[in-house]
């Protein structure tokens, strides 16, 4: 049987190629066919392979122009002129489409496969059709057929052909990152809990979903964590993630720490360090962790004590030392007041208690195993989905914490054992937040942002995958975005976002990504090396119980109903307690 059942005599019978550059070709299209070709519609080519061979277009551009034609021009038609003439016009019709693949009958041992490669590129005068009714539904099943794999996650259905699904290839989609973007409303967290759906169907799933204001609590399938707030301090609750100061590296405790505008600061993060340090090494040697103390550095994530590091701060700050004439101020004298005056306003604030009020046995040498089994364990009941709620850590403090524990899944993935290395997912919402361009940052979010582009250039090597998820992808960082290979672009409407996914497509999708402002919400184009050909699909709703809490409220419909009263005692007492629960 054909590929395709295409003839002259076809009613979807566009015109001939009259036009070839590299991947772009025009036709010319005779008046009565041009309703045949629309934007974003798909377009076969044959070729003049003798096992036959069709290139598959996508439109990218329909032209109607008006040419003076010569008099014996059998195509010409007279048309109203001015002061009651009639003018001599012909109609110059032309569509130009993009090369997206190829459809070949036979390949080896198997029959009609699809190619995103092409060796031919069409003759002049080839023929063209647009893919309609049966020839679509026969193309967009041969795709479906092609993804559908072991490997093949599928998102929803095609917009051209919706009794198509879509699939796009899991592996290829993780191992060389993806981006969900899209403005507000547009069904982005309605995609990731699709994703996320599809993913804890399979036994050894891993995935960790950032969630920020948190969307995804609702989620029954998913173990859910939540940094502990102000009002959770003491508590041991294993849905309650503490992160102990000294996970932080050296750099990431400077910028908590040290205010890199003080004339002082160079003499604070000197001492700060070798303090820090000796701190580490007490400790390992209070318990004879020898092999560790052979290896030990400033970066090293081993406990140590805070208090003993301002003590030795304060005193160096109050030293005086023996002089000619008596005593006088020591080396240090003074230079560190600023400094534990923000250690302590710091310590003491509950806001950060999940760093430096945890329990007492965060502070005992195998407590970095048991936050590594809460990240990164996937054997349990619901486990293989794992949400961790950021929605109460402080908002100066953020970027560095959701850094924190990218990079600490990030190195203890990387010090797996290849044999047992499982690979890992990390679903970035918002990520505009704590992912910002360079020039934009300060201090402590270009730590963060040094986690995830080390994630992002290297992550592959060792199966740590990112999910960028943002709705303003404008100012989200290029190093980041310019390393995701996979797209899914939602409705986008403003220009900025628009012109920066454009920018990291090729030239030759430009008009397929025009199609940007206007898609209906849940509606998405994909284009990477996760798909067989860039796409616009319509993604399948997830369940209704295991919906994302991130409903636009419906203002007008709010304020029509009756019997309403405002909650501003609680709101007044969750704001002291820094908690949204009820007490």
């Amino acid at each position: 049987m054909p590929i395709f059942d295409l003839s002259d005599k076809s009613p979807s019978l566009l015109g001939r190629v009259v036009a070839v550059d590299t991947r772009r070709v025009t036709i010319n299209v005779e008046p009565a066919r041009l309703p045949h070709a629309r934007v974003g519609k798909l377009v076969a080519i044959r070729t003049a392979n003798p096992v036959e061979e069709w290139l598959i277009a996508m439109v990218d551009r329909v032209q109607r122009a008006l040419a003076e034609p010569d008099r014996r021009d059998k195509d010409a038609k007279e048309s109203p002129g001015p002061s009651g003439t009639t003018v001599l016009e012909r109609e110059i019709n032309s569509v130009v489409v993009v090369l997206v693949g190829s459809v070949c009958a036979r390949k080896g041992t198997k029959t009609n496969v699809f190619s995103r490669s092409f060796i031919d590129v069409p003759d002049i005068d080839a023929w063209c059709y647009a893919l309609e009714d049966k020839e679509l539904q026969r193309f967009m099943g041969l795709l479906s057929k092609e993804a559908a794999s072991t490997k093949a996650l599928d998102l929803g259905v095609y917009t051209l052909d919706p009794k198509a699904t879509a699939y796009v290839d899991g592996d290829k989609f993780f191992q060389r990152h993806a981006a969900l973007l899209g403005s507000t409303g547009s069904g982005k967290s309605w995609t990731v809990a699709t994703i996320l759906e599809r993913a804890k169907e399979l036994p050894s799933a891993n995935v960790v979903v950032f969630d920020l204001h948190g969307e995804y609590s609702s989620l029954s399938y998913a173990s859910h964590l939540r940094v502990a707030g102000p009002d959770d301090i003491g508590k041991t609750d294993s849905t309650l993630l503490y992160l102990p100061y000294w996970l932080l590296n050296s750099e990431e405790l400077q910028a908590m720490f040290i205010d890199r505008s003080e004339f002082s600061a160079h003499n604070q993060v000197m001492v700060f360090q070798d303090q820090v340090l000796a701190s580490k090494r007490r400790k390992l040697e209070a318990i004879k962790k020898n092999d560790v103390i052979s290896a030990l550095t400033i970066n090293a994530p081993v406990p140590f004590g805070i208090d003993e590091v301002m003590a030795a701060l304060k005193e160096l700050n109050e030293e005086k030392e023996q002089g000619e004439r008596g005593m006088k101020q020591g080396k240090f004298f003074g230079q560190f007041s600023r400094l534990l005056v923000r250690m302590g306003a710091k310590l003491g604030d509950k806001r950060y208690g999940f760093m430096f009020q945890g329990p007492p046995d965060l502070q005992k040498y195998e407590a970095l195993h048991g936050i590594a089994s809460q990240l990164m364990d996937w054997t349990e009941k619901n486990h293989r989905i794992k949400v961790i709620d950021f929605s109460e850590v402080p908002a100066d403090v953020l970027s560095v914490i959701v850094g924190l524990v990218a990079r600490l899944i990030y190195q203890v993935q990387f010090w797996t054992p290849q044999a047992s290395r499982v690979p890992v997912a990390l679903v970035c919402d918002e990520a505009h937040l704590y992912l910002p361009q360079r020039s934009e940052t300060d201090a402590p979010e270009r730590r963060a942002l040094e986690n995830f582009e080390r994630i992002a250039k290297e992550g592959r090597k060792y199966g740590v995958a990112l999910l960028v998820v943002s709705q303003r992808p404008s100012d989200v960082s290029d190093t980041i975005l310019s390393q995701c290979n996979n797209f899914l672009a939602l409705r986008l409407t403003n220009g900025a976002d628009q012109a920066k996914v454009k920018g990291l497509m090729p030239d030759s999708l430009e008009g397929f990504m025009d199609m940007l402002p206007v898609l209906d919400i849940g509606e998405a184009l994909i284009v990477g090396d996760a798909v067989l050909l860039p796409s616009r699909v319509r993604i399948t709703a997830p369940s209704e119980n295991d919906r994302p809490r991130s409903a636009t409220i419906e203002f007008w419909s709010e304020w029509a109903r009756t019997g309403r009263t405002p909650a501003l005692v609680q709101a007044v007492e969750n704001m002291r307690r820094q908690s949204r629960r009820s007490s």
